[in-house]
């Protein structure tokens, strides 16, 4: 069987780093690989540390398809109906493939696990001013819709 390891310093990586209102961290980092603007898809990587920091709570809007390559990748989801966070996480492993044809269900959050994560992302909005995500606030209200011209735009901004 072939070993293989990604090289993952050879990519741009944007980190985004801080406390969110309740005190909770939000820690990640991207690296864009590819983005078709007129067909509305993005290839990226998503990389959590083990200190616990999350992803912002967001709910995919397209369709998504994520495979771990490293670590391991916990989802927490939040109950809208009862306004609570499920107390079990749901967890992928290395190797593990999920797909969402979206718009997801529930808002999430997403951790690595104790060696933290790497997964790879394909976002699929079908279109050139595709709705990819919406973000909440503390108080799970839908404070953002965030399209790929926006993430293309932020990711320029800020590596």
């Amino acid at each position: 069987m072939i070993e293989s390891k990604m090289d993952l310093d050879k990519y741009k990586w944007q980190v985004l780093k801080f406390h969110a209102g309740d005190g909770r961290l939000i820690h990640m980092e991207q690296a864009i690989l590819a983005y078709d603007m007129d067909l509305g898809t993005i290839d990226f990587l998503t990389r959590w540390s083990n200190d616990g920091g999350s992803c912002p709570v967001h709910r995919h809007m397209c369709s998504t398809s994520c495979i771990v390559i490293e670590g391991e990748q916990r989802f927490q989801d939040y109950d809208p109906e009862k306004k609570v966070w499920l107390d079990e996480p749901r967890i992928r492993r290395v190797g593990e493939h999920g797909f969402s044809t979206g718009p997801d269900e529930k808002p999430h959050r997403e951790v690595g696990g104790a060696e933290g994560c790497v997964a790879f992302f394909h976002m699929d909005g079908s279109g050139p001013t595709p709705v990819m995500y919406e973000f909440y606030d503390d108080d799970m209200n839908m404070v953002a819709e965030v399209t790929l011209e926006m993430i293309i735009a932020d990711y320029e901004a800020n590596t």
